[in-house]
């Protein structure tokens, strides 16, 4: 199954964000209910191995937070295939995200080594769409200073993903208090 862990979005940060995604008006937008935080990507995982870590998840203990929005970016260099907004990096969202990764492992998930930039993807870009990279600019000249928050985060969840023709579709397979 493909999974990952992720933090969901209260209603007012999604509220924050969707006017951000109406003035970008290109790319295939991120619908509203699945607008997250990915912790890790789990990629497609066993049952038994995504049991294993909903147990190792459920050990973890950080503190709650206020997630703020510090901006918005485009990733992919000329050929942009995502654009984000940047979330503040505070404590104890660095404390959940190495729990997590380390919960991951202890699970028997080889998850690859990157740097941890939490963002929330607000639209994608595919080879067949392409941005226009005028229209790109422009945007993010408006709102690359983009500001919210802050919204509180009182959870985490171990969701599924399923790709479909239209988009992906995430499932909740479990959640985990702060």
């Amino acid at each position: 199954m493909r999974a990952f862990v992720g933090v969901p979005l209260e209603d007012a940060a999604i509220e924050g964000l969707v006017p951000v995604q109406e003035a970008l008006r290109q790319g295939r937008l991120v619908d509203e209910e699945n607008l997250h935080l990915t912790l890790a990507f789990l990629d497609d995982q066993p049952e038994d191995v995504l049991a294993e870590l909903d147990a190792a998840l459920d050990e973890i203990r950080v503190p709650r937070w206020d997630m703020e929005f510090t901006g918005v970016e485009a990733k992919g260099g000329r050929r942009p295939a995502l654009v984000w907004a940047d979330v503040a990096k505070v404590q104890p969202l660095r404390q959940l995200h190495d729990k997590v990764r380390g919960a991951a492992r202890l699970s028997g998930i080889d998850l690859p080594r990157e740097r941890f930039r939490p963002h929330v993807t607000l639209a994608r870009f595919g080879r067949s769409r392409p941005a226009d990279m005028g229209r790109l600019t422009a945007f993010l000249s408006e709102f690359g200073g983009f500001r919210a928050g802050p919204f509180p985060v009182e959870r985490f969840c171990l969701y599924a993903s399923t790709l479909t023709p239209e988009g992906p579709v995430y499932d909740v397979l479990a959640e985990y208090p702060l």
